[in-house]
């Protein structure tokens, strides 16, 4: 086993060796310009690209003509938010999503906020999940979006996307998902579930950083976006730019593979998570898990330790790769909103930490940060009073602290 061990495969993943060798030749052999339609090397180039479009729609069940290429999953949500928005002003100009989104589409809403349009920000039940009848409640005669993400990226609950999906269709409203996180570990079909937008990005799912896509439904209804980006009408005309053709390859190569290992390495990701954790619970006590029990992605486990500070935690784990909460907050002190929203409490929710494993994840690491969290946990309360008034009974609620 090969210190330090990486287990923040929601931040980001290694690109898998067969995706590279698929990219290789883009670099340096078939180096045109996809959009140089006059001679062979932008021929090449532009069959490589086509070819890819079609590998990342069949992981979503959609029309390769549906698939834009974007720098990645944070221009694809502000793009579909902003695009939606201004394009369907005239019908409405109210939006619907979640407080537990991620930040690319929670600071997407709040500049649209101040652009004059209204945006209701949806709560969550305990468990990460959001509720389809609030989301019908919150629908409106002005309603034109609902942005909800298919697993949440701290936590890796699963929303009910078809639910809700049918519910937007009965009223009219496009359908928008976030899906970077569940890509290739949860199934995902745009037809069934009535989803009418969808951001994915490549660097999730062992391909390069850089680039990503949004998937723009051509009928039934036809989805028409205002571009935020303006030049030479690329991409439909929805987002201009000399594409990344090594990038596009790289993505198509790795939803190719996503969806031939989904079965085997769902399962193995599974088994290897149950492993992990129950290998913490079954030797530490005040241990809660955070998001649904069952409703979740499988390489996903995140903990919070009662009495033990997250990031001193982190820091006796300095070996392993391991997130307090997003990579996109994780340089922020606060508690993980998203924790906040499910109702854990201040304390908590700063004791949490994200377990991300992964297509290279293997059994021998996973017992070897077990072995790690138990022995620092159990260090950290040590030093904690609080830990130890607990144990001898007291009801931390009934201390009436004063100050000296």
């Amino acid at each position: 086993m090969k210190l330090p061990i990486y287990m923040d495969y929601h931040a980001t993943t290694p690109v898998d060796p067969r995706v590279v060798e698929a990219m290789l030749p883009y670099f340096t052999e078939y180096f045109g310009n996809a959009a140089s339609r006059n001679h062979p090397f932008g021929w090449k180039a532009e069959e490589a690209v086509e070819t890819a479009r079609q590998q990342i729609a069949r992981i979503i069940n959609a029309d390769a003509k549906e698939i834009i290429f974007t720098s990645g999953a944070t221009e694809s949500d502000n793009l579909a938010l902003k695009g939606v928005a201004d394009m369907y002003r005239e019908k409405g100009n109210h939006l619907i999503t979640a407080v537990t989104e991620h930040k690319a589409i929670l600071d997407s809403a709040k500049r649209l906020e101040k652009w004059g349009f209204e945006v209701t920000y949806l709560p969550v039940r305990a468990d990460g999940i959001v509720d389809p009848a609030d989301v019908e409640k919150a629908i409106t005669e002005k309603t034109i979006l609902v942005s909800i993400m298919l697993a949440n990226n701290e936590i890796g609950t699963i929303n009910p996307l078809a639910e809700i999906g049918a519910i937007t269709r009965k009223h009219d409203v496009l359908l928008h998902t976030d899906a970077v996180q569940g890509i290739g570990k949860a199934p995902v079909d745009v037809e069934a579930m009535n989803i009418d937008l969808l951001s994915m990005t490549a660097h999730k799912i062992y391909g390069p950083k850089g680039i990503g896509a949004l998937y723009v439904r051509r009928r039934k209804p036809r989805v028409r976006l205002t571009p935020i980006i303006d030049g030479g009408g690329h991409e439909r005309g929805m987002r201009s730019g000399t594409l990344n053709v090594p990038g596009i390859v790289g993505f198509g190569k790795a939803c190719e593979l996503c969806q031939q290992e989904f079965e085997v390495e769902t399962a193995r990701l599974r088994r290897l998570s149950a492993r992990l954790r129950d290998g913490i619970l079954s030797q530490l006590d005040d241990v809660h898990l955070n998001g649904h029990a069952e409703k979740r992605l499988p390489n996903n486990t995140n903990l919070s330790f009662a009495y033990v500070e997250g990031e001193s935690l982190l820091m006796g784990l300095s070996d392993v790769a391991l997130s307090s909460g997003s990579a996109c907050t994780s340089a922020s002190l606060e508690p993980s909103y998203v924790l906040k929203a499910l109702g854990v409490g201040e304390d908590l929710a700063h004791s949490s930490i994200r377990f991300g494993l992964g297509r290279f994840s293997t059994e021998e690491e996973v017992d070897y940060v077990i072995e790690k969290v138990v022995y620092h946990v159990n260090r950290l309360r040590e030093m904690s009073p609080l830990y130890e008034m607990v144990k001898e009974g007291i009801d931390l609620k009934s201390v009436q602290w004063t100050a000296r």
